[in-house]
């Protein structure tokens, strides 16, 4: 496994990290635990979940089950850098009060107290805000950002879905402050959606944030689903079959799926390593259901992607370019 710093901190990560969402709705305790024991035992340190993981009536049931296998003992906590996220609401569905989410002072203290005991530990190494909270201003959420770290509730904040304004909005009202201000963004990025380098990259690496993909593969789209769709493995839902019916993004993705054969490549695994390539990126989130599926991820670490192919896949998929030149003179 290799490390690198997580943004402008000292703290060391793992290229990879565990995504824990399926925990819980896809994935039942003993088998998420299974994986987060392969995951550990790979050196994978760095595990992501949020609040709201296991939806619906179950909310914070992921944050549970994270919880019971860092109850099983034997160092599991010490040696992971564990990551969760605040902004949803977790009141019960139908009964949700006012002050129940977004990123007020009052949700923010009340949310952290609930994480840490469906987590069962005292702290959290990286406190996320899930979305941008319009309505609350930065002063106030550093007030009590500030508090928490001060208390050791949580060591360092960083933010997940932020354009680019934000980030430095939210980061130069820290300096003011004299506050650390976000280490991190967690976007959606991957081969197939490279907007993020237009702005909330360019904006991650100014203010020295690593950088944490979510939905690398796109949903799946980019782990040979056109194949597995042939194969009758595969059947796509929701976002993935509203992008197979677009027949240029079929095409691109038939391109895609081409060129990795060629060359005898894996898809997933491609799709992964690509992102580790790229400038800014700490590591990209990911989320097996299987541990099989873990084992396959890893594999990506292990994928050397040269100039040529790189070159390649953007043609395939090729990024909106620099910032503001994409766009203007």
């Amino acid at each position: 496994m290799e490390y690198t710093q997580l943004g402008r901190t000292g703290l060391k990560v793992s290229r990879l990290v565990l995504g824990t969402m399926n925990f819980g709705p896809q994935t039942d305790e003993a088998t998420s635990h299974s994986i987060m024991d392969a995951a550990l035992d790979a050196g994978l340190n760095f595990f992501d979940t949020a609040n709201v993981y296991g939806w619906g009536e179950n909310k914070g049931r992921t944050e549970e089950i994270v919880g019971s296998w860092f109850a099983r003992g034997d160092g599991r906590r010490d040696r992971t850098v564990l990551a969760t996220k605040v902004y949803g609401n977790m009141g019960a569905d139908g009964e949700a009060w006012p002050n129940h989410d977004k990123l007020s002072a009052l949700n923010i203290r009340r949310a952290v107290e609930g994480s840490l005991k469906r987590l069962g530990t005292d702290y959290i190494d990286l406190y996320q805000f899930h979305h941008v909270d319009r309505a609350t201003p930065f002063e106030e959420i550093w007030q009590a950002v500030d508090v928490l770290i001060q208390q050791g509730k949580i060591l360092y904040a960083g933010s997940s879905n932020f354009p680019g304004y934000k980030i430095a909005q939210a980061n130069e009202i820290a300096a003011r402050r004299g506050s650390v201000g976000l280490v991190s963004e967690q976007c959606l990025y991957n081969l197939f959606e490279r907007r993020a380098e237009m702005e909330v990259i360019p904006a991650a690496q100014e203010y020295g944030l690593g950088v944490i993909p979510w939905s690398p593969l796109h949903g799946g789209l980019l782990g040979g689903v056109l194949k597995k769709e042939a194969e009758g493995k595969r059947r796509t839902e929701g976002r993935a079959a509203a992008t197979l019916a677009d027949p240029a993004s079929r095409a691109r993705l038939q391109a895609y799926e081409d060129l990795l054969d060629k060359h005898g490549l894996e898809p997933g695994e491609v799709g992964l390593a690509w992102l580790l390539t790229r400038p800014g990126v700490t590591g990209p989130i990911v989320g097996p259901r299987t541990p099989e599926q873990l084992a396959g991820a890893l594999r990506a670490l292990e994928v050397e992607l040269d100039e040529e192919f790189l070159s390649a896949l953007d043609e395939i998929f090729p990024g909106p370019g620099p910032s503001p030149e994409a766009f203007a003179w």
